[in-house]
């Protein structure tokens, strides 16, 4: 049985999520399960790298899983984009190595959030960009913020589930921040996320932004590991899971 590896982009605006869930099939990974029964007949399970939640999208989620066909790697691809749905599309298709895992291998992962500034010029990509309209943001003080987050931390401040019983200590590498005339683009690059974490990241630097957070409190709030102190949950539709790296 070869391990493979794929590389896939979609629009997350309707589907709840990468994860494949109980009492519904409307997930990127029930998608790409699915059609490979529909050309294996065999139970095949796919690992993403990334869980990304509901609304959230993909230019280069990395998902891995094995099975027995005959077919070729570029077979496989243009299989599973003949019958996916047009919002998920798998870029390639590789043979991996027998011990490969796309997740537990990943050495660093790059999330991108938009925030759009102008309704008027974000009227083709409204589904991937959180438009601002509460006034400017002043980003030399949400830069400044972002200093204390960068390294090795214990985010439970930052996580958007109470109940999480394993660590929430993760490595953010860069965090950076870049403005335009319409637009207010924030990358993060770490070996790791939490749920909703970045979201809520981006939603406690719209606060520093906005005045209402002193942006050197970030150690103070690292500190307390409550959810309550941060602050809300940016909207999903403005992030998207651009990269996986390996080593």
């Amino acid at each position: 049985m070869k391990n493979y590896r794929m590389i896939v982009q979609y629009d997350g605006t309707r589907y709840n999520g990468w994860q494949k869930q109980g009492d519904t099939d409307n997930t990127i990974q029930s998608k790409l399960e699915t059609v490979l029964f529909r050309m294996t007949g065999e139970q095949v399970d796919v690992h993403g790298a990334g869980r990304t939640d509901a609304g959230v999208h993909a230019r280069g989620q990395v998902a891995q899983f094995r099975t027995e066909t005959d077919l070729s790697p570029d077979e496989i691809r243009d299989y599973l984009n003949n019958y996916l749905p047009d919002d998920i599309g798998v870029l390639s298709v590789a043979v991996a190595a027998p011990r490969f895992h796309s997740r537990y291998n990943a050495s660093e992962k790059y999330y991108l959030y938009r925030i759009g500034k102008n309704k008027a010029a974000h009227v083709f990509d409204r589904k991937y960009v959180y438009t601002y309209r509460e006034g400017t943001l002043d980003i030399a003080a949400m830069k400044l913020a972002t200093l204390q987050l960068i390294g090795t931390h214990d985010f439970r401040s930052f996580c958007g589930n109470p109940h999480l019983k394993k660590s929430t200590v993760r490595t953010i590498y860069t965090i950076r921040i870049e403005e335009t005339d319409d637009e207010i683009d924030i990358g993060f690059v770490g070996d790791g996320f939490l749920q909703y974490m970045i979201r809520i990241l981006v939603g406690t630097l719209i606060e520093v932004g906005e005045g209402r957070r002193d942006p050197l409190s970030m150690d103070v709030l690292l500190s307390a590991r409550k959810r309550s102190l941060a602050g809300p949950t940016a909207p999903a539709k403005g992030l998207t899971l651009m990269e996986v790296r390996y080593n």
